[in-house]
């Protein structure tokens, strides 16, 4: 049973149920959550509901998009600004997906563990995100926090411990490390404007070839850039991305801050979110 009730409140907050929320559709997860985790909902606004099922998130079962949530809202609102820093997620790098970036004038890579997590592929991640990021972290729990030190003391990442009050601790400070950058592996991260954007700036032209060599023609462009120069480009590229409407994502509620930062809303679902939240359950 307990099983089951993991997995509902891995769904409810999601992309899926978030859009189908916005899109006014009656999105069975949700109320399927509201059924087995909200006392008495009637009457009660839908920002309440979300409210009570999040805090059942923080005292039982902090997911990863707990972390992720709690990471935005503490570093990106708490200690940079949306104004001037631009926050990633499940970001491919490699043979991994980064679990959150912030860029502002570095780019910092948080791999998060949680303490419903194994440590099997640790290693082997952080290996992959050294081989496009400088800087890179493990968020994890008080529990997990001795078994990441032990696993990889010696290495240059750093580690940050989410408290049982949900601040964000620094334990170890990362070192920056440019010894494994490579360039094919950040040629792929990037997408096609991107990496136009960076050979133009760098040659002043674009390969004139057929749809079926331009990919690895351009690709040859950008191995033959200086690393250091490409990876600065490479970031400036990245911290273009995810542009907001700041004014009206500083009016969402902290518990759906992540979703909404990462679903790419117009002002029109900005709206129809508040409209949303605002509304009496109604069964």
């Amino acid at each position: 049973m307990e099983s089951v009730n993991n997995l509902l409140l891995n769904r409810v907050f999601t992309r899926n149920t978030f859009k189908a929320l916005i899109a006014g559709s009656r999105d069975d997860i949700y109320y399927a959550a509201i059924r087995r985790y909200v006392n008495d909902p009637e009457g009660k606004s839908h920002l309440q509901i979300i409210s009570e099922i999040y805090e059942i998130l923080d005292k039982e079962y902090r997911n990863e998009y707990f972390y992720k949530n709690t990471l935005l809202n503490k570093l990106l609102i708490g200690v940079h600004s949306p104004k001037t820093t631009t926050a990633l997620t499940e970001v491919p790098v490699y043979k991994s997906k980064a679990d959150f970036i912030l860029i502002n004038g570095k780019a910092v890579v948080y791999e998060i563990k949680t303490e419903l997590d194994n440590l099997e592929r640790l290693e082997s991640q952080l290996q992959d995100y050294y081989k496009a990021f400088t800087t890179v972290y493990v968020v994890t729990s008080e529990s997990n926090f001795e078994a990441v030190k032990r696993k990889l003391d010696t290495s240059n990442f750093g580690i940050y411990v989410l408290t049982k009050k949900n601040s964000i601790s620094l334990r170890k400070k990362a070192i920056d490390d440019y010894s494994y950058l490579n360039l094919e592996t950040i040629f792929r991260i990037l997408r096609k404007k991107e990496y136009e954007n960076i050979l133009l700036k760098n040659y002043g032209y674009l390969p004139e070839v057929s749809q079926f060599y331009y990919y690895s023609e351009c690709k040859k462009m950008f191995k033959n850039l200086d690393i250091d120069i490409a990876y600065q480009m490479f970031i400036s590229e990245l911290k273009k991305r995810n542009k907001i409407e700041i004014q009206y994502f500083y009016q969402v509620p902290k518990e759906l801050k992540s979703l909404a930062y990462f679903s790419g809303l117009k002002k029109k679902d900005y709206c129809i979110l508040q409209e949303f939240l605002l509304k009496k359950y109604g069964g």
